[in-house]
Parts: structure tokens; sequence; C-alpha cells
């Protein structure tokens, strides 16, 4: 039961009143109770009742007797008796409910031995207080090495300091009688208070230090349960549960105490099943039961010269052969009682889509061939490739005589068509072509060249050297007819007529 400032805020998600286990109406502490009786107001001329429930460290509470007559509400600090000295503690529960608590625990309400309330605490006993509880972990982890160092078989799970500070109480567990009178010594020399040794079992344990249990939430004890009765092994056997001793455990080691919850329930149902050692006596031989569901009322036999193979039967079946067995009388076979097992349908739930499909992203994408060196005489165009000989010439090739250079023309001139705009290269000879290629070359035909020709890499082309476009400036340019043959093969251009 969370308190008000613990209720969840937009999107189900828990706001937390961040008191860290010192919440101001005590309801998200261990072992809380709910005052559904706090929105009611007494009758007229009925004293409010005068003991009070006090929450001290963890999950011990104490009841106290108001005789000042304080006006006291859940959630407040007080100044309680103590022996020696006084303690602090937080008021858990107040008014009627009080009494019933007290009549759970068995005190007697009427006694005279219940200790009272000196007064509310002032900010010098919470000082006090806040500076005695910072010491206990460090005490503790202390502790634990002097008794390591006395070679004791105990644990020491929690310490708790008085209120004001004059007595610290450790508590341990341990399966057998430890004489602990020299390490009481070591412990009044080394924290220089007085000690008190208190032993508690494995459950009282885990309810003061709480925890999470298999089921995934709190533990029982540490937030309502607080009698613990014994559990026995035979409890799981009558739920059919597995006896692993690791899964029946709890946080203290002893068997969880909800084992007992629904033990009442399972014996009621399994009146009604004979004994699971009944023997059915039938003709094909002897049957002993392997298995029985409480749910559906179901027990499964197996013949002792073939346990293999097993029948279910009903309750009423077997009760039938049982008393024809009482008889003196066998059955033929327990064939002839068992159900037919029907085969469920598998439902697919498969998405006509193929949207929900969790394996559609597991194939991995086919990745592009890449294309193939075509080879030499291949046609280039988006037909079959046609195989020609080797001296044969395609459409896309031509033979043109060599011109004659134009005396008019500049040599520097762009015979490519480029724009006129564009920056003739100074180391450029006029005769080598704009492809970088001297024209005293014959050109092959290259099967994987563009349909454009004129497309050329951007880095083609030779490097431009400033000194050496001084001195070509001076030389006279060569007949364009040296050495040359009169005929040459280039490929056509795209805008060719002759094409």
């Amino acid at each position: 039961m969370a308190c008000t400032s613990c209720s969840t805020s937009d999107g189900s998600a828990p706001k937390g009143c961040q008191n860290k286990g010192t919440c101001g109406t005590d309801s998200c502490n261990k072992l809380t109770v709910f005052d559904w009786l706090s929105n009611m107001s007494l009758p007229n001329g009925e004293a409010p009742f005068d003991c009070v429930e006090i929450r001290f460290k963890n999950g011990r509470k104490e009841f106290y007797r108001n005789t000042e007559k304080l006006t006291l509400s859940i959630g407040d600090i007080v100044a309680t008796e103590a022996s020696p000295g006084h303690d602090i503690g937080i008021i858990t529960l107040t008014g009627e409910l009080v009494k019933i608590q007290m009549k759970k625990k068995g005190v007697n309400h009427k006694s005279a031995e219940i200790a009272k309330i000196y007064r509310k605490a002032s900010q010098k006993d919470i000082d006090i207080w806040s500076e005695a509880r910072a010491k206990e972990e460090p005490m503790k982890v202390r502790a634990r090495e002097l008794a390591i160092a006395q070679k004791l078989e105990m644990k020491i799970s929690d310490i708790e300091f008085q209120g004001d500070g004059s007595k610290a109480t450790f508590y341990y567990t341990a399966n057998d009688r430890v004489d602990f009178r020299m390490l009481i010594k070591d412990f009044a020399k080394e924290f220089s208070t007085r000690i008190e040794m208190k032993q508690v079992g494995f459950r009282q344990e885990a309810a003061r230090l709480g925890g999470i249990g298999s089921c995934g939430r709190e533990l029982c004890c540490s937030t309502w349960l607080t009698d613990f009765r014994s559990v026995n092994t035979s409890a799981a056997r009558y739920q059919q549960l597995s006896l692993n001793p690791q899964k029946l455990a709890g946080q203290c080691g002893k068997l969880k105490c909800c084992l007992n919850y629904e033990l009442d329930t399972y014996m009621d149902a399994l009146k009604s099943f004979p004994d699971f050692d009944t023997k059915l006596h039938t003709d094909a031989g002897d049957a002993i039961c392997q298995k029985q569901d409480i749910f559906k009322g179901l027990m499964w036999f197996a013949y002792t010269n073939n346990f293999a193979n097993w029948h279910v039967l009903k309750i009423e079946q077997v009760n039938e052969i049982i008393a024809e067995n009482k008889q003196k009388r066998k059955v033929a076979s327990l064939e002839d009682y068992a159900l037919e097992e029907v085969k469920e349908p598998l439902q697919d739930f498969n998405n006509a889509m193929g949207q929900e499909s969790l394996t559609r992203f597991d194939q991995p994408k086919k990745k592009k061939r890449p294309n193939k060196k075509r080879k030499e005489g291949e046609a280039v165009g988006n037909g079959p490739a046609i195989q020609r000989p080797a001296g044969e010439r395609t459409q896309s090739q031509k033979i043109v005589p060599n011109k004659k250079p134009n005396p008019n023309q500049n040599p520097n001139a762009n015979p490519q068509g480029k724009a006129p705009n564009s920056e003739p290269k100074s180391n450029q000879n006029p005769n080598v072509n704009p492809q970088g290629k001297a024209q005293n070359r014959e050109q092959k035909p290259n099967p994987n060249q563009n349909a454009n020709p004129q497309e050329k890499a951007p880095n083609a082309g030779p490097k431009s050297n400033p000194n050496r476009n001084n001195n070509q400036k001076n030389r006279p340019p060569r007949p364009a007819n040296e050495n040359k043959p009169d005929n040459k093969i280039i490929p056509a251009k795209k805008n060719d007529p002759e094409k």
C-alpha cells in the first residue's frame, strides 16, 4: 500500500515520495498497516484509545501508552521510554486499530507494563538519532571482521542504535549456541558503547532486511506476513511440485511460506481422487498411476510391463475399475476406458501480407554482380553481343584521310569543339589530339569504350610546366604531315552526319 505522494503520474510512472524509507505517512515501510478508520470520527463521549504503535529500524514495532495526552498523528517522531535512557521512533498507527493489533500480537492493552511516551522529539533529539544511525553500517563491517577473527560460526546481520546513542543492539543468526563473551569485550573496547546481543531466526532476519522474491515482488515476511508457520515438503508433494531445494527455498534458505497459501485448496480437491499408490488389475496386466491432473480430474496409468505407454482415464472410470477389482474381477484392459486424445489443430497466425514475419530481415540483400569485361570485338549496345573477326571494323569506326594543317588556324585552338572560353594548355603540342595521345600512333578499337568518345577522365592529359612553356613559345611549329601515314582510324563522333 503506497502513500498518496507515491501515486502514479502521467504515463503510469510512479512518482515516489523520495523519503528514502522514512515516509511521512508510513505507508511505504515494512509491515505497514492501512488505517481505514482515519476518516471516521469517534462517537460523542468516546475517548480515543490511549495506546499507539511506534516503528523503529526496519520492521521492529512496539506499543506505547500516551500518558501525557499528547496530540499525536501518523508520522510524528516521538521520544519513548527505554532502559536506560530514551529511544526515538515514528508513530505508525493510532486509534481503535491499535487495540486490534495488540490483540493480534497477544499484548494486553490494560497491562501496566506497557512503556510510555515521553514527548515529541526535539531537533536536538533528531540530530543525535541521525548521527547514531550513520554509524551503524561501518560498525557492522568492523563487527563482522572481529567475529571472523574469533572464529565464531555466527553472522551479524544488523545493528540498531538506541535513539540517544547510549546502546547498540547486534542482531545475529547462528545454527548452534555461540560463546561470544570474548566478542562482547572486543566490541565494547572497539566501539566504546554498551553492547546487547540478540539472536534471531533466519526468517526473522529476512523479514528485517527485506528483499525481492522469485515472484518479483517484495518478501511477504517484510510487507504483511507476521506469523511464520512451519512448511513441510509434503506441501510441495500435494501440489505436484518438483522437490528441488533451490526452487522451493526462499531468501532465508528455508522453504517458502507461500507453499502453504494454496495447500488447503489442493487438499480439498484431492479428496475426490483415488490414492496415488492404487493399482488397477486387468487381464493385460497390472497398471500403476504415473501422473494426475487435479484441475481436469484426469489420471495417467501405465502397465508394469510397458511403462512407455500411458493411458488417460477420468476419475469416475478409475473408481469403476477399483470397484470391479474389489469384487475380485478384472477388466479386459485400460484401452477400453482410456480417453481418445484429440489433437488440437495448430493455430497459424501468419499474416497474409507477410508484414509480421520475424525472419523478414534475416535474409541478406542480393548484391548486384559487376559487369564483366566485354571481349574484344564485342559490339556496344543494348542488344545481344555480336562476335566479329579481329580485323573487321564496326559502324562506330571509319577511315578518314589525314587533313593538312591550316596556316590561318591557331595551333592552340581546340580541334574537338570545346567552348571558346576554355584556356588552352601552353605545353600541349598542336599535333596531339585532346585525348592526350600523339596523332602518329594508330588507335585500336576499344570494346570497353563509352558511347561518347569525347568523355575523358578529369585527370587525363599531361601536367603543365610553366618553365617549359616559355621555351615552347619561340619554337616554330612542326609540319603536320611529317613521318605520318596517309590514313588513320579514329572513332566517329555522335553528331557526325556520315554515320
